[in-house]
């Protein structure tokens, strides 16, 4: 019933219908900016690529062959946009900049409302920014997005053995690195 809705915004979208992109935006732009945000540990990094994968989405959804589920689709884009990027950053970070990045004003916006939360948020995220890409990048997805390994499959064109090792490898440098403290 998902996808039947789904594939029929999208084949209103791509026949002139405005509004049938609206819904998806609002269906998805949420789980849009968190995926992005588990993979870029980082607020204004994830609301750049959610505004990226919105545009690719609205160019580029008349390319959708209706194969696979939409969000699968559109969790391939978030995913590629975010590993993106992670490597624009580590390049920044290579070449110094006079006006980079870390020197403009970060606004405190704080989205977890409770202290001891946003603590083993921050904990958790430090411990993912440690771990290799794809391991980071199954966990994420298993974890926080909750998809399963076919699905992850899908959007990574990793086998699903390959992505229970690099979890298994994932999850027990996660939880070392959480109860090192």
């Amino acid at each position: 019933m998902k996808i039947d809705n789904d594939n029929e915004l999208v084949r209103n979208f791509i026949q002139g219908d405005e509004s049938a992109f609206n819904l998806l935006v609002r269906k998805y732009q949420k789980k849009i900016y968190w995926h992005a945000r588990q993979m870029l540990g980082d607020h204004l990094d994830a609301d750049e690529v959610t505004q990226e994968v919105l545009i690719v989405m609205y160019k580029k959804l008349h390319t959708f062959n209706f194969q696979s589920n939409l969000y699968t689709w559109i969790y391939k884009i978030v995913t590629t946009r975010s590993l993106n990027q992670i490597k624009r950053k580590k390049l920044m970070r290579l070449i110094p900049f006079e006006f980079s990045k870390e020197n403009e004003i970060v606004s405190d916006y704080d989205i977890v409302e409770n202290l001891v939360q946003k603590e083993k948020l921050e904990k958790v995220n430090l411990a993912l920014e440690k771990l290799p890409i794809k391991q980071r990048q199954v966990f994420i997805m298993r974890n926080f997005d909750e998809l399963s390994y076919e699905e992850i499959s899908e959007i990574t064109g990793v086998s699903v053995g390959g992505l229970k090792a690099n979890y298994f490898h994932a999850l027990n440098k996660v939880m070392r690195m959480l109860n090192e403290k």
